[in-house]
């Protein structure tokens, strides 16, 4: 969590430093940045990994947990002056993790913290995946199109080709501009055929991998059957 960043909203800037402060004593302390209601924006919430708001009683900081309640993609804790609001917060701010500040707070609250990061981190990691997974389904959508449509581009170079070198084998019956410019074409279709060529060899050895690599996912799969 070396990269994690914490927005603290606290209109109680002692606490808020005392958090900062004990933070800095964590193996892995992130990124922290103070702030008063004051200048809180439901935008001051954007880029940041994990939000903690309070402690206050006072009536402005509603506005501050119903943005925090509607903030995604970033963890959000709230800190209580009285342990027994929590049901309370927990029921009109469900998205919300409520800590209560008791002996021992400031310790509760940086675990809580610590495990929400790691949450956080755990939800873009996949989603990451996920969208790594759905690009190489794509890729993997147009390399199948690719060779179904190889034997019909073989056909059309072999045609091109052969058409080409019928053409220049006869120099006299066509001008100079017009045999450059079939040996031109000449030449733009060996260079598609022989990618074509790289892109069969390529396949074949994707399928050679994946018959290697098949008796190894079958092991595994089995090994993981037998260890539920």
């Amino acid at each position: 969590m070396n990269h994690s960043s914490v927005l603290i909203v606290s209109d109680d800037t002692e606490s808020a430093r005392a958090i900062a402060a004990r933070w800095q004593t964590e193996p892995h302390a992130p990124e922290i940045t103070l702030v008063t209601s004051d200048v809180w924006h439901p935008a001051s919430a954007l880029g940041y990994d994990l939000i903690i708001a309070g402690p206050a009683g006072d009536a402005k900081f509603s506005s501050v947990l119903s943005a925090l309640d509607a903030t995604s993609g970033a963890a959000a804790i709230y800190l209580t002056e009285d342990e027994k609001d929590v049901p309370f917060l927990l029921a009109k701010y469900p998205h919300l993790l409520v800590v209560p500040r008791q002996d021992g707070w400031i310790g509760a609250l940086i675990l809580i913290s610590s495990e929400a990061l790691r949450r956080v981190e755990a939800s873009r990691r996949a989603q990451r995946a996920e969208r790594l997974a759905l690009e190489s389904q794509r890729h993997a959508t147009l390399g199948r199109y690719m060779l179904e449509m190889r034997p019909r581009v073989n056909n059309a170079l072999t045609s091109i080709l052969g058409n080409a070198d019928l053409l220049l084998l006869e120099p006299g019956q066509i001008s100079g501009e017009c045999q450059h410019q079939i040996q031109a074409i000449h030449t733009m279709a060996l260079r598609l055929n022989e990618i074509l060529q790289r892109f069969s060899s390529l396949a074949s050895e994707l399928r050679a991998c994946e018959k290697e690599s098949q008796p190894e996912m079958d092991a595994e799969s089995h090994h993981l059957a037998g260890g539920r």
